[in-house]
């Protein structure tokens, strides 16, 4: 059955690109033309100046950020570009959120952040060997190693070590989740799990016309 008619469009149905200063009108539905013509969200758009110039910590991170895209703009990798955040807003300790089937990544990933000066903390999934019965999981999944992923804990290790900045790498969807729902520090993501398509989750997305039609059928 075809719905389309019930959707409420909104920005992930737009290909025209207005409001990034591309030729081209805002579409009828468009949220940008909304908050021009004075609507409910333009009040939001005030609240969130308002954040960036006067919020100490959000203004920070906002510029930081910036001029980090500024700088490096299809000139520095992910990791480098990590670096150069972290070293803007003043963190001296980075803490490293890992999968234990990246730990040799995750290694790497700790090795140049501490060539670059920064001190290091990591905490992998698995931390505490919590079996998954122990918390209500069905005792099949053990058949996938018999313990469970324990991002609440990772968050918690990285909290006592009052780590500035958390770096996911590879956490499971949901687990990333929690992760960041329990971390006191800032977080960015270095690596996105992916195990079909070797954590590059994107080309699923380029591959939507093509070998991976099937997601929209």
């Amino acid at each position: 059955m075809d719905n389309s008619k019930d959707i409420r469009r909104s920005c992930v149905d737009c290909a025209a690109g207005a409001c990034d200063g591309k030729s081209g009108s805002y579409p009828d539905f468009c949220i940008t033309s909304e908050i021009l013509k004075g609507g409910t969200a333009a009040d939001l758009v005030s609240e969130t100046i308002d954040k960036y110039l006067n919020d100490p910590e959000d203004s920070l991170i906002a510029k930081a950020s910036a001029e980090v895209e500024f700088e490096n703009y299809c000139k520095a990798t992910r990791v480098e570009e990590i670096c150069e955040f972290a070293r803007k807003i003043g963190a001296k300790k980075l803490g490293i959120a890992t999968c234990v089937g990246l730990l040799k990544e995750a290694r790497t990933a700790a090795a140049i952040f501490r060539k670059h000066g920064f001190e290091v903390y990591g905490a992998a999934c698995k931390a505490g060997a919590v079996r998954k019965t122990d918390i209500g999981l069905d005792p099949a999944q053990e058949s996938l190693g018999p313990h469970i992923c324990n991002p609440i804990l990772q968050a918690k290790l990285l909290n006592e070590q009052k780590t500035d900045l958390n770096i996911v790498i590879g956490l499971c969807v949901g687990h990333d989740s929690l992760f960041y729902k329990y971390s006191d520090a800032l977080c960015t993501t270095l690596v996105t799990k992916d195990r079909v398509l070797g954590h590059n989750p994107a080309a699923a997305l380029y591959q939507a016309d093509g070998y991976y039609s099937r997601l929209l059928k």
